[in-house]
């Protein structure tokens, strides 16, 4: 693999570790979950202007390329909503079981958005094989039918989002603009959304530890980690991002496991989905060679 590829591979891979720490965080922030990603778009958001600044890039864009990057933002906070939303309906387990579906979504989304390819008989097998490790790793029963059904739709926006964002870096405005009006985008999806999911239209206060973790949220897992994926993305395809996303769940629980200990610790089923997650990670070149060759 040449050095560009395996760096631009480690830093996805660091990415999805920060994102894998949202679930850990997300213990830890005593907020309802409309106003979780209130705060933590507006934080980033402010973060991405201050970015911007400093680097001297423009923060006035064209007007059509405003409404495009704030249109994309909307779809990631109406995608983080309906996971914390899924969450509340079933259980975190659930959520995390439909997100790598995510990737057959992509494979599906992408060559109808994105006419320069097509379907890949690859990508569809590989997203199959995905989909049935993660049932592996989790049992999802019947009663939560209606959890589940949410969560296939915050992992169908996510795939919007993911094709959508590779659209926007393609362009030449910088990250950091891009970064700037989609986490704006996301706060006010969150604000609208939030007389429809809580009780009033005002977001709560965090208290002065989960303000502490909602910061680390804002800058950890989304400013530098956003920063990173959208850097990724122009240099690899939307499915090879997603590849790389399905670690998230096994980087989820191993942090989950270093953090609160053995009440974390998952079953023999699930350290077995997750070799086949890693596996199929690591095989993914050879096996776009031996399918498309």
């Amino acid at each position: 693999m040449p050095r560009s590829n395996a760096r631009t591979y480690l830093q996805l891979h660091l990415v999805v570790l920060a994102w894998g720490l949202t679930a850990i965080l997300g213990k830890l922030i005593l907020l309802p979950p409309v106003d979780v990603v209130v705060w933590r778009t507006l934080l980033a958001a402010v973060g991405f202007a201050v970015l911007a600044g400093l680097m001297g890039h423009s923060l006035r864009p064209a007007r059509g390329r405003v409404l495009a990057m704030l249109g994309v933002g909307v779809v990631l906070g109406l995608h983080w909503i309906l996971f914390f939303w899924s969450a509340r309906l079933a259980t975190a387990s659930v959520c995390l079981a439909v997100m790598p579906t995510a990737m057959l979504w992509c494979s599906l989304i992408e060559p109808l958005i994105d006419g320069s390819r097509r379907w890949r008989l690859s990508e569809l097998l590989v997203g199959a094989v995905m989909v049935g490790a993660v049932w592996l790793i989790y049992e999802v029963e019947v009663r939560y039918w209606l959890g589940f059904s949410v969560a296939l739709g915050a992992a169908v926006l996510a795939a919007f989002f993911a094709t959508l964002s590779k659209q926007q870096v393609a362009k030449d405005t910088h990250w950091s603009v891009i970064g700037l009006y989609q986490m704006t985008g996301a706060c006010l999806a969150a604000l609208l959304s939030r007389p429809l999911l809580e009780n009033g239209i005002t977001p709560s206060l965090p208290n002065s530890s989960s303000a502490l973790w909602v910061v680390v949220l804002a800058l950890v897992c989304t400013v530098a980690a956003y920063a990173g994926f959208m850097d990724a993305l122009r240099r690899v395809s939307v499915f090879t991002v997603n590849v790389v996303y399905n670690m998230e769940p096994v980087y989820g629980i191993i942090l989950a496991a270093l953090v609160f200990g053995k009440a974390e610790f998952m079953s023999v089923g699930f350290y077995f989905g997750a070799g086949i997650i890693v596996s199929v990670v690591l095989a993914l070149p050879w096996i776009r060679r031996w399918v498309e060759k």
